[in-house]
């Protein structure tokens, strides 16, 4: 994805609740493109056929593939490596971010989200990916 111009970056919304990739898609579409999962099982197919996105927002509780394993994935592949990945999640203790940043994360936000947090956390790792982005 691009950034030149006034293209609108996109963004992987994970999270088997309905209602939480509602108010994830909410907050974020007057300033992203999204798009959504439902398990992680569909995120890794929806990277692998219609193509990648700039950053992904991850649960960690899900039922057959967790966020942990998701990750995993796709961190092991090359065409979704480096891809920002910051997890979303009830889980709080320091040893859930601890696992969670071991496998390639970029960030780790509690539920409740706040707002305004997962908006200058976003635009960070954004701008961060884009700078250390080689140029094709």
């Amino acid at each position: 994805m691009s950034v030149t111009g006034n293209a609108r970056q996109t963004i992987l919304i994970v999270d088997d609740t309905p209602d939480n990739i509602m108010l994830l898609s909410t907050l974020l579409k007057d300033r992203y493109h999204t798009k959504v999962a439902n398990s992680g099982i569909a995120a890794v197919h929806i990277l692998h056929t219609l193509g990648a996105v700039d950053l992904i927002l991850l649960d960690v509780m899900m039922p057959e593939l967790d966020g942990y394993e998701t990750c995993r994935r796709l961190k092991a592949d090359p065409d979704t490596a480096a891809i920002p990945v910051i997890f979303l999640t009830a889980k709080n203790r320091a040893e859930d971010e601890a696992q969670g940043r071991a496998l390639g994360a970029v960030d780790f936000l509690s539920k409740p989200i706040n707002p305004g947090v997962l908006f200058s956390r976003v635009a960070m790792h954004l701008t961060a990916r884009n700078v250390l982005r080689v140029p094709d």
